[in-house]
C-alpha cells in the first residue's frame, strides 16, 4: 500500500496510528468475550477501520456523524467513554439504550452521534434533515452518513441522494463498499461498476477512496470537508475496502472465496500502516508496545466498570413512562372574538399561527408551496414564511419523515404533509421503527407532525380515501390525534406541534368544506386525551370520533335519543375515563368508526369496556364499522361501505335488546 505523507508530521502520523489501533484492540478483546458468553453479538469492522477514523478524524467537532454496525472507529476517535460503550454492549442500564437495544443503535448527542437502526436506510435521510438545520441556523457544520453497499439498494438511499441533491445539502455520504450485503455479493446487488457512479444520476460529485488507507481516507475527506462548507452541496464517497469476518459473528465467511480473504489480508490497514511508519522511523517496536499496553490497560479498566455494574433492571412505570417524552401542558385560553368558519380555514389558521409562534419550524410536504397544497391549506404560507420554512419535496414520504427526524435532533419543529393518508405507506418505516421507537431507545425525541387528510365520502376511491389510524394506534410512541370540529381542529393541532412527541393529525377531508364552526381568531390550545361529551342522555352511550361524529349527531337529533355522544377526539392517549363514566351510567355502548371493522380502534375499546365496565352492561357492546373491502369509488358502492346507513338500525337492534 503507498502512502503519500504529504504535510503530515511525525506526531500526526503517530496520532493517526493510536486512533486506528484502538477500535482493532476493542474489536479483538470483544471477540473473545462473544465466545464467552459475556456479550451476545458482535459485527465486526475488522479491515474497515481506517474509514471510521480517517473520516470521523478529518471532521470538526461541530459535524455530526451517523455510523453504521461496523463504525466502532468513530466512537473511539469522538473518545465516546469506553465503560459506557461496554455497558452497552452487555445490555447494562448504564449503556445508551438502558438495556432497551443492543449493538449501535444509540446515539450520543454530546459527542454529535447519532446511531442506527436495523432497518439501515433512514439514516441517510435524517442525515439530510442535520444538514437542512444547519442551513436554516446558518452554522457551517456538515452531516457525515455511513451505508454499507448492501444498503444502496434500500429506496432510502434513492431518496435521500435526491432529496440531498435537490436542495443542496451539505452532506457526505460515506458508502463503505466491503463487497457484500451479508452473504450477497455486490455483483447480485447493483450492476453499475462502482457506486460511485450512482452519482451522475442525481447531478451529485462523487468520489472513490482506497478505503484501507488511512492517509487516503483523512486527507481526501478533510478537502471536501473544508469545500463543502464554504460551498454547500452533497458529496457521494465510496471507500472500497473489504469485511474480514462475517456480517455479524454467526454468519461466518464460509461464502467467501479463500483467495479473496487472502488477497484483502494483505491490505489490513493497520498492519501495513505500522509497518510504514516504522519504515519512515516513526514508530519503534518499543513504543508500538507502550502504545498497546497503555490502550489495553483502559480497555481492562473500562471493562471491569461496565463487568461490575449490576445486571439491568426497571420497572413497569419507569418503562412506560420513557415511551413518550414528558411534556408540560400549557393551557393558552382563546381570546373572545371569532370568526365563522370552516373545518379547512381552522386547519390552515392554526398552522400559520404555529408558524408565527415557532419562528424556525418547517412545514415539508409535496405542492405546499407554490401551490398552496392540493386542499390549499398552506396557499399563501410561501410568501409570508419563505422558501426556507414551507419546503415543497420530491415525492418520497419515506426520506421527509426521516428529515423531520433529522430537524428534531437539531431542536428544530417541523409538520410534514402527507398529501393524502393512504400515501403514508410509503413513510411507514421511519414513523413505526424510527419516531415511534427513538425516545424509548435513547432518549431522543421526535418533534414532528405529521397531518393525514383522509377519509371516504367524497368519491376518491380505494388510494385516497382511508381512514388508517389503527395503523398507528397500536404502535406505543405515536400520538393520534382525530377532531371533528374546527375549533378542535385549531386548537388541537396547536397542541400537537407544541408536545415534542410524534403526532399524527387526522384530517376527515368530507368535513373540510363541508363544517362550519365559530372558531376563535387567536392562538389557543386543547388538551390531548380528552374527549368531549357532545349530548347527554340515559339509554345508551356512542363512542366515536371524526366523520362518526356527525353521523351519530344527526342519528340521535332526527330520532330523538336518548343518548351520550362521546367525540374521542384524541386516540392516543385515549380518554377511557369520560368512556367509563358514560357507560357505567347508561349500560349501553356502540362503538362508532369510519375504518372497517376488523382490527379498528373500536375493537380495542371495546375490549376496555368489557374489563372495566362489564358488571354495568345491560347489553353486548355493539361495534359498527365500515365493510370489509377496500373502498371503491362509485357513489352508491361508497355509501354501501360506509356504516351510516347502517348506524340507526345497530343503536335500535342495542335498545331493544
Amino acid at each position: 500500500m503507498i502512502y503519500n505523507r504529504k504535510h503530515f508530521s511525525d506526531v500526526e502520523l503517530l496520532d493517526l496510528y493510536k486512533a486506528l489501533l484502538k477500535p482493532r484492540l476493542i474489536e479483538e478483546k470483544m471477540l473473545i468475550l462473544l465466545r464467552q458468553g459475556k456479550i451476545s453479538k458482535w459485527f465486526s469492522g475488522i479491515g474497515q477501520e481506517a474509514i471510521s477514523v480517517g473520516v470521523t478524524t478529518a471532521l470538526n467537532e461541530q459535524d455530526y456523524i451517523l455510523p453504521m454496525h461496523r463504525n466502532l472507529g468513530v466512537l473511539t476517535s469522538r473518545d465516546v467513554p469506553l465503560h459506557k460503550l461496554f455497558s452497552q454492549w452487555q445490555g447494562k442500564k448504564k449503556g445508551y439504550t438502558k438495556g432497551r437495544d443492543r449493538s449501535f443503535h444509540f446515539g450520543v448527542l454530546a459527542h454529535k452521534i447519532i446511531g442506527m437502526i436495523s432497518h439501515l436506510g433512514p439514516q441517510l435521510g435524517v442525515a439530510n434533515g442535520i444538514a437542512l438545520a444547519n442551513i436554516l441556523k446558518n452554522e457551517a457544520g456538515i452531516a457525515v452518513v455511513f451505508s454499507g453497499d448492501g444498503g444502496t439498494s434500500e429506496g432510502d438511499f434513492h431518496e435521500a441522494l435526491n432529496v440531498a441533491a435537490v436542495w443542496d445539502l451539505p452532506v457526505l455520504f460515506c458508502v463503505e463498499n466491503n463487497g457484500y450485503g451479508l452473504s450477497t455479493p455486490s455483483s447480485q446487488q447493483f450492476k453499475c461498476e462502482n457506486i460511485a457512479d450512482k452519482g451522475i444520476g442525481y447531478g451529485m460529485e462523487s468520489h472513490i477512496i482506497n478505503g484501507n488507507n488511512i492517509l487516503e481516507v483523512y486527507s481526501k475527506v478533510k478537502e471536501i470537508a473544508e469545500d463543502v462548507r464554504k460551498k454547500p452541496r452533497p458529496v457521494l464517497l465510496e471507500f472500497k475496502t473489504f469485511r474480514m469476518r462475517g456480517h455479524e459473528e454467526a454468519s461466518g465467511t464460509k461464502y467467501v472465496p479463500q483467495e479473496l480473504l487472502n488477497e484483502w489480508s494483505l491490505k489490513d490497514p493497520v498492519e501495513n500502516f505500522v509497518a510504514f511508519l516504522k519504515k519512515e522511523m516513526i514508530l519503534t517496536i518499543e513504543n508500538e508496545l507502550q502504545i498497546k499496553d497503555k490502550f489495553t490497560k483502559e480497555l481492562n479498566e473500562h471493562l471491569k466498570i461496565a463487568f461490575d455494574e449490576k445486571e439491568t433492571s426497571s420497572t413497569v412505570e419507569k418503562e412506560l413512562a420513557d415511551v413518550y417524552k414528558k411534556t408540560n401542558y400549557v393551557e393558552i385560553k382563546p381570546q373572545l372574538e371569532t370568526t365563522n368558519i370552516r373545518f379547512i380555514d381552522a386547519i390552515s389558521q392554526g398552522l400559520k399561527q404555529s408558524m408565527e409562534r415557532f419562528g424556525d419550524m418547517v412545514i415539508m410536504g409535496q405542492d405546499i408551496a407554490e401551490y398552496g397544497g392540493v386542499f390549499k391549506i398552506t396557499e399563501g404560507f410561501l410568501e409570508k414564511f419563505g422558501a426556507n420554512r414551507v419546503r415543497n419535496t420530491p415525492i418520497c414520504e419515506s426520506s421527509i419523515i426521516e428529515a423531520a427526524y433529522g430537524l428534531s435532533i437539531c431542536g428544530i419543529k417541523s409538520v410534514v404533509e402527507l398529501q393524502f393518508s393512504d400515501f403514508v405507506t410509503s413513510g411507514f418505516n421511519p414513523i413505526i421503527n424510527l419516531l415511534a421507537k427513538s425516545h424509548y431507545r435513547w432518549n431522543q425525541n421526535s418533534d414532528i407532525v405529521l397531518r393525514m387528510p383522509c377519509g371516504a365520502g367524497v368519491g376518491a376511491g380505494p388510494f385516497h380515501s382511508q381512514t388508517n389510524e389503527a395503523w398507528f394506534t397500536k404502535t406505543p410512541g405515536l400520538k393520534v390525534v382525530y377532531p371533528a370540529f374546527p375549533y378542535d381542529a385549531k386548537g388541537l393541532l396547536a397542541t400537537s406541534i407544541e408536545d415534542e412527541n410524534p403526532v399524527l393529525f387526522f384530517e376527515h377531508k368530507a368535513l373540510y368544506r363541508s363544517v362550519y364552526q365559530e372558531v376563535p381568531d387567536s392562538y389557543y390550545t386543547i388538551p390531548l386525551g380528552k374527549a368531549t361529551l357532545l349530548n347527554e342522555g340515559n339509554d345508551i352511550s356512542i363512542i366515536t370520533y371524526g366523520a362518526g361524529v356527525h353521523w351519530a349527531l344527526n342519528e340521535v337529533k332526527k330520532h330523538q335519543i336518548s343518548a351520550d355522544i362521546i367525540d374521542l377526539r384524541t386516540l392516543q392517549p385515549l380518554d377511557t375515563e369520560t368512556i367509563y363514566k358514560s357507560v357505567k351510567k347508561t349500560g349501553k355502548a356502540l362503538i362508532l368508526q369510519e375504518d372497517t371493522l376488523f382490527g379498528g380502534i373500536a375493537s380495542d375499546i371495546s375490549a376496555l369496556i368489557t374489563e372495566n365496565c362489564f358488571k354495568y352492561l345491560d347489553a353486548p357492546i355493539k361495534r359498527v364499522g365500515s365493510l370489509e373491502t377496500p373502498i371503491p369509488f362509485a357513489k352508491n358502492l361508497e355509501d354501501m361501505f360506509l356504516p351510516k346507513n347502517r348506524l340507526y338500525a345497530n343503536i335500535v337492534e342495542l335498545l331493544n335488546y
